[in-house]
Parts: structure tokens; sequence; C-alpha cells
């Protein structure tokens, strides 16, 4: 009788073990799946914080080119007078996000300078082309007064530094809409090019909310290409 009953256990332990395994091989990736599927699709759309923004005008790039914020996908910054001193930034954004997406062709980072800024622009570049493809780095140029009152329609709660910059960037859509996430106070207006952390946390997770915005657009549309 306790033989009967010791394989009764026995066959009944091998059944559970069997089942568990069948479940995990399975039934729990098709879980998983469902679980962050639903995960993107409730983080589909970034919050506007503010509605058109205004363009470039016709302000010159370091390669005296017209930049416009149309149509592109635009992490903005403000270099203020300092920016080899601040060079460092530049080069967390450079590392963090830029070299990871910088073959998208709907994708440019604007940084807006003060006037007599070129040369220290052009030592930036020149030290990031040692690296990186910088085709879709541009740095503009024009007056203080003009970068003031252009930062001053962004509507943004954070302001310039006493020379007209700031470490922080903001991501413009396509439509120039700026972008950012929903906190319990208010929004994410901006991220922190001087902490790594910011850039590779906060920064890479809503790129790619608005990289996925558009490539399920596209999708929808039947014209997904690699230029978004």
């Amino acid at each position: 009788m306790r033989a009967f009953f010791y394989f009764c256990t026995l066959d009944f332990d091998v059944t559970m073990k069997k089942n568990i395994v069948l479940f995990i091989l399975f039934v729990l990736p098709i879980v998983a799946y469902l679980f962050f599927a639903s995960g993107i699709n409730s983080f589909t759309k970034l919050p506007i914080i503010t509605q058109k923004v205004a363009d470039c005008g016709d302000w010159k790039s370091l390669r005296n080119e017209k930049v416009s914020l149309n149509g592109k996908i635009t992490i903005l910054g403000f270099s203020g007078t300092n920016l080899l001193k601040n060079r460092g930034n530049f080069f967390n954004l450079n590392q963090k996000i830029y070299q990871q997406y910088h073959t998208f062709k709907d994708l440019q980072f604007v940084v807006i300078c003060p006037l007599g800024t070129e040369n220290d622009a052009k030592k930036i570049v020149d030290a990031l082309s040692a690296f990186t493809d910088v085709s879709q780095w541009q740095f503009v140029f024009t007056t203080p007064n003009e970068i003031t009152s252009y930062y001053n329609q962004l509507k943004l709660v954070g302001k310039l530094d006493p020379d007209f910059g700031t470490p922080n960037v903001y991501i413009i859509d396509k439509g120039r809409n700026l972008r950012g996430r929903k906190e319990k106070k208010g929004y994410k207006e901006g991220y922190n090019t001087f902490h790594p952390s910011d850039l590779s946390n906060e920064m890479l997770d809503d790129f790619k909310v608005i990289l996925y915005e558009y490539r399920a657009a596209l999708k929808k549309n039947n014209n997904a290409t690699k230029e978004l």
C-alpha cells in the first residue's frame, strides 16, 4: 500500500513538473508579451508642452546654411557664450543619444549660439568629428536678444543663465511642438546634458517614445521606412 502511494505521489510530482515546464516555455512568454505590448501602447504619446514653437528664421549655421525645424525631430539646445567650458555637455549628449540615432534622416540636433562664438562651435564640431558623423549637428547663431526672445516663446519654467545658455536640451517634434513627460508636479521640460544619467534614462526613454510614435504612424499608412 505504501508503495502504491509512493508511486502515485511520484507520478503526481512528475506531472506537476511537466506542467510547470510547459507553463514556463509556452504560457509565460505569451503573458509577458501581452504585458509589455499593453505598456508600449499606453506610452505611444509624449505630452505636448508648447504647441507650434517658432522656427529658426534666417539664422545661419556653422555651414552657412539656413536651418529649419519643420519636418524634423529636433533636439534643441542653447549653448550660451561658454561653449568650450561646457563642451562636456555636448560630448555627453553625443555619446548617449546622437551616436545611436543620427542615421535617421528626419533627426537633427540644433544648438542656438550667440554671435561671436562661431570659432568655439567649430572646435567642438571638429572634436566630435574625430569619432562621429557630425552631419546631423547644427549650430546656428544669432544675437543674445533674439536668443532670449526665442527661449521665452517656448514657455518654459526654467530660465537661461546670464550667458544665454542652459545645460538642458528639449525634444521638438516634426510639427514644431515641444514634447516632455508628465510628472507629479507638471511636466519634465528638458533633459540635463551635464548628467549622463538624465540622458541615458529619462531622455532616452522619451526619445524612444517619439520614434515609436512616428514609426507606428508610418506603419499605419503603409509607409514604414528607415527615415521615420
